[in-house]
């Protein structure tokens, strides 16, 4: 019954949205506008170190035992994210945050849900050697690479040095920064192409950058800001977020705000997955949070009816 009626709610919702107003140039253009990549002076895009770095990243040979990979927990056909909660890692291990999308994650100023690693070749060393995920030694890594005659001769060609901490996390880095998605139906509207998104979703735009105010936090091509906060999603004593960093009272339960690229495929959403679709989040957020003294000012109910949450999941399924 549910699903008819989103159905009927979509219908006349298709011809009420057909007077959706265009977005002004000054936003489209924003948002066909990319920034450009950095790269660390001493990592400069190589093809070899590109090609030796993707091997590395889908080699369980990473982790201590051998059994799980990089892409173990960070899969392609989920925008390279994953679809449990919460990844498993050697023996079964499990952590406490859900594996984010990689996706344009070489365009991020700094890495971990707290925002603690500051490049992307530092954030390498930390699931090699956290006890949840490989639970592995660098060093003890770098030998087991060095005995491999193929993995041997593959660094001494891409960087003329043996495998190291430092060889190996620029490697996987150089691969990592391949992973850029801007070819979306949402892409193609922003720069220019009106047929790329239904009306539905062309009113789903207009609510994202309008009464929703999901671009607060949400904004520019890469979808986020960077920022951290608490967006009312239960909060958890066994993950403090940024003040785990920071160990201030006042970034208790802050989180990195994540890109919404590829959203579709990202599922389950949240640092610790408890949402298992779009739909779950959006009516999280028309509910202004679960309710607790940690959330961050701007979070309040939003007072979407059934037809504008189906035009935001509708947009939403075209980044």
């Amino acid at each position: 019954m549910k699903d008819i009626l989103r159905l009927s709610n979509l219908v006349a919702f298709i011809v009420l949205a057909s007077c959706t107003p265009e977005p002004s140039s000054e936003l489209l253009s924003e948002l066909a506008t990319w920034p450009q990549m950095e790269y660390p002076t001493d990592n400069e895009p190589d093809a070899q170190k590109i090609a030796l770095g993707e091997r590395l990243f889908f080699d369980p040979i990473l982790s201590v035992d051998s059994s799980i990979s990089c892409g173990s927990c960070h899969k392609e056909v989920y925008g390279f994210a994953d679809d449990v909660a919460i990844s498993p890692g050697v023996e079964g291990r499990l952590g406490k945050r859900n594996s984010p999308s990689l996706l344009n994650v070489g365009y991020q100023p700094y890495f971990m849900r707290e925002g603690g690693v500051p490049t992307l070749e530092m954030q390498v060393l930390v699931p090699v050697q956290e006890h949840s995920e490989m639970a592995f030694n660098m060093v003890l890594l770098a030998q087991r690479l060095n005995a491999s005659t193929a993995y041997k001769n593959d660094f001494l060609e891409a960087f003329g040095d043996s495998a190291t901490s430092y060889t190996i996390t620029r490697a996987i880095a150089q691969y990592e920064r391949t992973l850029v998605q801007d070819l979306s139906p949402f892409d193609e509207y922003v720069r220019g192409d009106n047929g790329a998104l239904s009306t539905v979703a062309k009113r789903g735009f207009e609510l994202f950058y309008g009464k929703a105010g999901c671009e607060g936090c949400h904004s520019g091509p890469l979808m986020t800001n960077f920022g951290f906060y608490n967006n009312g999603t239960q909060i958890s004593t066994d993950d403090y977020g940024r003040a785990e960093l920071t160990l201030d009272s006042a970034d208790f339960y802050l989180y990195k705000v994540p890109s919404l690229r590829n959203i579709a495929l990202t599922a389950p959403y949240m640092h610790d997955g408890s949402l298992a679709s779009i739909q779950d989040v959006l009516e999280q957020y028309n509910q202004g949070g679960v309710g607790h003294n940690h959330t961050s000012d701007g979070i309040a109910p939003l007072n979407l009816n059934e037809s504008e949450l189906v035009a935001l999941e509708e947009f939403l399924s075209t980044l």
